[in-house]
């Protein structure tokens, strides 16, 4: 038998407290009364409530205020307020508080009911999105990185095989596919996880700056220097070194990187000795860091030595697969920081997603979504809401017009595929075999619709 759900009655009048009593019970429910907000909030400490039905005005404790004890005390509950007639903006203004819903005395047991199963659906809805997000968290993610891909399945194996070692690590990849998070992946998965994560730009710091900068200097070694300074190598001493854009690092600062990862001791800029460190050295680049060595503007030596495993990440349009599962995470992610919770994308807004080349890779994706969430309107996300940029580079505004002048069934039947086929694979999180089944084709039917539109 499915467990009852817990209800909590507060009102300050013993005859409508009675009332409601039995008329939930004789709905199901197992009840409990409060006449005020200050018993009412002892009782939600200790009881585990589904659902308050509380009045908006009361003595000792009203309504409102009962309401921001409880976000201060983080009772999860479900509150709906009861207003007597006349005071529905007191009502709007509990919900812009927190309550769910409000319902208006005098009230009926079938409206009480409706409003407490569109909450109980609300909730149900809440706890099976919480449940697929788990899934997917754990059967699409590493670290803080989302994918499906099956490239990207093979790099998040041989990234769990390497955080345990101190290997050093060279992540190739464009701007924006995420060359840090795997560098974080492999720091946070691995004995190092309890100690130091340090990174750093080595194109973003001047060159006469950057020697100091890693390896820090004593006092008086230069104009500036009015007091020892550590540097970058000390600071992550036990941990990971994280140095992005190597490519970019002066070639007489490579000969003393490679030292420091022969000898594991580094020298302050100004001293006359050298300190021992146990780091473990990651770097990346988006350039071909070969082809940099064997032009001479890259130490041949020291790329070897860095390039003990490589983890070359692939393109964005090269797993334009995870699309539809990046899209929901940076929904989730900034919705919650933004108050917007629940926007969902257009059908529209999905196929021109995968249809574009993402030439800043992930991270151009997720500034999209963020512009979007600010941009749009009643819970949808469309193609209003994208860069004038990636419109243009989809053809949006052709296809538009093509759709408002066309009375071709064929243009129109292909339309609607491709937006079907984007819907299922949003609700698949990109799995090919669940979205056919979704489509109720076969699966070697989707994958030539795919590249048919222009979606695989």
């Amino acid at each position: 038998m499915l467990e009852k759900k817990k209800i909590l009655v507060v009102d300050d009048e013993e005859n409508l407290r009675h009332m409601l009593q039995v008329m939930l019970r004789k709905l199901g429910y197992l009840v409990d009364c409060a006449a005020d907000g200050v018993e009412a909030l002892e009782k939600s400490r200790l009881g585990n409530y589904a659902f308050i039905l509380c009045d908006i005005r009361m003595p000792v404790m009203d309504g409102r205020s009962f309401l921001n004890r409880c976000a201060e005390a983080g009772i999860g509950a479900t509150v709906i307020m009861m207003s007597a007639y006349g005071s529905v903006d007191d009502a709007i203004d509990c919900m812009k508080l927190g309550a769910y819903d409000y319902i208006s005395k005098p009230f009926n047991s079938e409206e009480i009911f409706l409003v407490l199963k569109k909450a109980e659906e609300r909730e149900r809805l809440k706890d099976e999105n919480r449940r697929l997000r788990e899934e997917v968290g754990r059967s699409c993610s590493f670290g803080n990185i989302i994918s499906r891909s099956d490239r990207m399945a093979e790099i998040f194996q041989l990234v769990g095989k390497l955080a345990e070692y101190k290997t050093t690590v060279l992540i190739l990849g464009e701007s924006g596919t995420g060359k840090e998070l795997i560098a974080k992946a492999l720091h946070y998965n691995g004995a190092r996880r309890e100690a130091p994560f340090v990174a750093v730009n080595c194109g973003a710091i001047p060159a006469p700056l950057l020697e100091s900068e890693l390896f820090g200097h004593v006092k008086g070694a230069f104009t500036d220097a009015s007091h020892d300074k550590a540097g970058l190598f000390e600071e992550a001493d036990g941990g990971t070194l994280f140095l992005d854009e190597i490519a970019e690092m002066p070639l007489p600062l490579q000969v003393k990187l490679l030292r420091v990862l022969q000898e594991g001791e580094i020298r302050r800029v100004g001293a006359g000795l050298s300190r021992k460190v146990d780091v473990r050295v990651v770097s990346a680049t988006s350039k071909d860091l070969a082809a940099e060595a064997a032009a001479g503007s890259f130490r041949e030596d020291l790329y070897f030595r860095l390039n003990v495993f490589a983890v070359p990440l692939p393109p964005l349009r090269e797993r334009i697969e995870d699309v539809p599962l990046l899209v929901d995470h940076f929904l989730h992610k900034h919705g919650q920081r933004m108050g917007l919770i629940g926007v969902r994308p257009s059908p529209e807004l999905l196929q021109a997603l995968v249809r574009y080349h993402w030439p800043g890779n992930v991270r151009e994706l997720e500034n999209c979504i963020e512009r979007g969430l600010v941009l749009c309107e009643d819970g949808l996300m469309d193609l209003a809401s994208l860069p004038e940029s990636v419109r243009r580079a989809v053809g949006v505004e052709r296809r538009r017009s093509d759709r408002q002048d066309s009375l071709s069934i064929k243009k129109g039947s292909e339309s609607m595929e491709r937006a079907l086929i984007c819907r299922a694979l949003q609700q698949t999180a990109g799995n090919r075999t669940h979205a056919a089944k979704l489509l109720e084709i076969s699966t070697r039917a989707l994958l030539y619709k795919l590249k048919e539109y222009g979606l695989a």
